[in-house]
C-alpha cells in the first residue's frame, strides 16, 4: 500500500512539474521561450546552453558574450538573431529579436511562416510605416512587428515612398520578410 501511494505521489509530482515548464517556442509580451526582456546579453550562453551560439560583433578580448548573437540548433537550423541595446556592454539587455524558426509563435499562433491573412484575423494594427523596399507593421498589444517586402504589394504601392499603405491594401497571401520582436530597454 505504501509503495503504491509513493508511486502515485511521484507520478503526480512529475505531471505537475511538466505543467510548469514553459513552452520554449512561445512568444509572449516580454518573453520568447525562456528568454525575457530582463535577461542580459552575457546570460545568453546559459539560456541557450543546448544550442549553438555565434557571437557576431563580439570584441576579441571580451570575456563575456556581447554584441549581436545568432542562435542555431545543434543540427544547424537558425533560430534567432538577438541584438542588444548596447553592442559593447555585456550587461545590456536584448532589444530586438529576429525570429527565423516558424516553431516560435504567439499565443494566437502567429509565426514567421504566417501570412497577412493570419495577422488580420487575430491582431489590431497599431501603425504601418513605409520604407524604400518594405512596409513595417506594428501590432497593438504585442511586442511583435513585421516587415513585408513591397514586392508582395500591388504595383501602385511599390514605388512611391510617400504613399501611405493601409492594412486593407496588403494582400491576404503576403508573407513576412522579417518577423521581429522589439523590447524597450529594461535599464531605463
Amino acid at each position: 500500500m505504501k509503495k503504491t501511494l509513493l508511486i502515485i505521489t511521484i507520478v503526480s509530482l512529475a505531471f505537475v512539474q511538466c505543467g510548469k515548464d514553459s513552452d520554449p517556442f512561445m512568444i509572449k509580451n516580454g518573453s520568447i521561450g525562456n528568454l525575457t526582456n530582463q535577461i542580459k546579453i552575457k546570460q545568453i550562453d546559459s539560456i541557450f546552453a543546448t544550442d549553438s551560439i555565434v557571437k557576431i560583433n563580439s570584441s576579441p578580448n571580451a570575456l563575456e558574450t556581447q554584441g549581436e548573437v545568432e542562435i542555431y540548433e545543434k543540427g544547424g537550423k537558425q533560430l534567432l538573431l538577438l541584438s542588444p541595446d548596447d553592442e559593447n556592454d555585456p550587461n545590456s539587455t536584448v532589444k530586438n529579436i529576429q525570429v527565423f524558426d516558424s516553431r516560435y509563435k504567439t499565443e494566437k499562433g502567429l509565426n514567421s511562416a504566417s501570412t497577412w491573412k493570419d495577422v488580420k484575423a487575430n491582431y489590431t494594427i497599431a501603425n504601418i510605416e513605409t520604407t524604400i523596399n518594405a512596409v513595417v507593421v506594428f501590432l497593438k498589444e504585442t511586442d511583435v512587428y513585421l516587415t513585408i517586402d513591397k514586392k508582395s504589394l500591388p504595383e501602385e504601392l511599390r514605388y512611391n515612398m510617400d504613399l501611405k499603405v493601409e492594412a486593407s491594401q496588403i494582400p491576404d497571401e503576403a508573407t513576412f520578410k522579417y518577423f521581429m520582436i522589439g523590447w524597450e530597454s529594461a535599464e531605463k
